[in-house]
């Protein structure tokens, strides 16, 4: 088992073999002991012994003497340390993290720390300064600015139970991007960097939020880092100065940029407006086009790409070629509008090349993680409304059934049923599947998550990037992909 310092962003794995899908963990094993067959089904942690007379036993044999057996060992589950508890904007705009046990008391309705919290304490104890009076001023202007932000669009579900968290997701997200458009993953060290899939969701949560404008700005740093050629490297510095490391190219970040592009042109409903950003969005679109109609083939089937796991792939996932099914749907109306034609029709015949190829590749596997086979993987969501218009045949059935392989101890999800067994809930996938289980019209289940998410946030408010066994909050918070996800979701409900 890795060590939780060497996985890097939303469950991603440093690159190795480990993180491949192992044996499945439901394993059914067979004891033969003094005449008896004893059936042990060994599940999460749970052993259930069933006995049953052997074939031809004879009613008068004595009964032959229990057996003890060994308990099984312990779940090995990860301890892994919050590493923030949140994120709050001081003067300036700067950005500060809020340490773990920080108990910030924020300004009503903001994420902004009340600097009169420490003023009152440093006046009990009979001392205070001309800076606290202040520094208290300036806090107040952050705080009417955060208030405006908010006025200027929607908190979705507001008025319910889960206002507060979606108050604080969009705070959150206020908070993680940038002046210049970087929407980085979270603030910790090794997360502050732009991935573009974490990127393309927080652009559509925040289009649908209201926030056109902060959406069309992250799509525009998006426009300013693609490779000439439509690729997107794995992630890059919040200075738009190129990737981190040497990862390389990821190809589900090609289709992300198109489908956000696509989403987020929905929500202008002004004619002129409209046309006026899909002229914006048309360079981004039209690069991404290209690459990814190039990439799909005759086949409709993209080579092998790491995905949102962050492994190395030597086999195509479906966490590859979903996003391009999307993506590519997306793009056909984003270059409509723009007054391509031609390239829209490209676009939207490959979409169909690519949806008829995955079917064909990934149905008979149950839309497995891998088209050669595999575990249930989260990836199964793709291939759902909102990300494809209607719903591939046969997925909904298989996306259903995935989540009670992925379930952790905690009751949140993991990646993936091959994803390694350390009891380790993982926000991204469960508020993804909150989402998706709202767009379809089940708010039991989309409930069901939200209040899993909304139980498990920092004491500060913020959505963790992980859930232990325990039902401690772990990792990063905030986490911009799971705030997106939470937001959407709600946004769906109240649709």
């Amino acid at each position: 088992m890795q060590h939780d310092e060497d996985v890097d962003n939303h469950g991603r794995h440093a690159a190795g073999r480990s993180a491949r899908p192992h044996a499945s963990r439901h394993a059914h094993r067979r004891r033969r002991a003094g005449g008896l067959v004893a059936t042990a089904l060994v599940a999460a942690g749970t052993t259930l012994l069933v006995a049953t007379a052997p074939t031809g036993a004879l009613a008068t044999d004595a009964p032959a003497a229990p057996v003890a057996l060994p308990e099984p060992a312990a779940p090995a589950y990860a301890t892994i340390p919050l590493y923030l508890e949140g994120l709050t904007t001081m003067p300036g705009g700067r950005r500060v993290p809020l340490a773990v046990g920080t108990d910030a008391t924020f300004l009503a309705g903001t994420h902004v720390v009340d600097p009169a919290a420490s003023t009152l304490a440093r006046a009990v104890a009979g001392s205070t300064t001309d800076e606290d009076g202040a520094s208290v001023t300036a806090a107040a202007a952050v705080a009417g600015q955060q208030r405006a932000w908010l006025a200027e669009g929607t908190v979705p579900g507001a008025g319910g139970p889960y206002e507060d968290m979606a108050r604080a997701a969009l705070l959150d997200l206020h908070a993680l991007q940038l002046p210049d458009g970087a929407a980085v993953a979270a603030w910790s060290e090794k997360w502050r960097y732009v991935w573009p899939r974490d990127a393309s969701f927080v652009a559509v949560a925040l289009a649908r939020t209201g926030h056109v404008d902060d959406a069309l700005e992250i799509l525009a740093f998006l426009d300013r880092v693609q490779s000439p050629d439509g690729s997107f490297q794995a992630r890059y510095l919040p200075d738009g100065s190129g990737p981190p490391d040497g990862r390389g190219v990821q190809t589900d970040g090609t289709g992300w940029a198109m489908w956000a592009s696509g989403l987020v042109l929905a929500e202008v409903d002004d004619p002129d407006e409209r046309a006026a950003t899909a002229e914006q969005l048309l360079p981004l679109v039209q690069r991404s086009v290209r690459h990814a109609v190039a990439l799909v083939g005759v086949d409709g089937l993209p080579p092998a790409s790491p995905d949102y796991w962050e492994v190395p792939e030597d086999a195509l996932t479906l966490g590859t070629v979903a996003p391009l099914v999307a993506g590519l749907q997306q793009a056909s109306v984003v270059l409509e509008a723009a007054g391509d034609h031609a390239l829209a029709r490209s676009a939207f015949d490959a979409s169909i090349r690519s949806k008829v190829g995955t079917i064909r590749a990934f149905g008979p596997t149950g839309f497995a993680r891998y088209a050669t086979g595999g575990h249930a993987d989260a990836a199964s969501a793709f291939l759902m409304p909102p990300f494809v218009t209607s719903a591939v045949p046969g997925v909904e059935d298989a996306w259903r059934a995935s989540a009670t392989t992925m379930v952790r101890p905690a009751n949140g999800l993991a990646p993936g049923a091959g994803w390694r067994d350390d009891g380790v809930s993982w926000t991204p996938q469960t508020s993804l599947y909150a989402w998706v289980a709202a767009e379809d019209g089940d708010a039991e289940l989309a409930d069901g998550w939200l209040s899993f998410l909304d139980t498990h946030r920092t004491p500060s408010g913020s959505l963790p990037e992980k859930v232990l066994a325990d039902g401690s909050p772990a990792a990063v918070a905030p986490l911009g992909w799971s705030a997106a996800c939470v937001l959407l979701a709600l946004d769906a409900l109240g649709s």
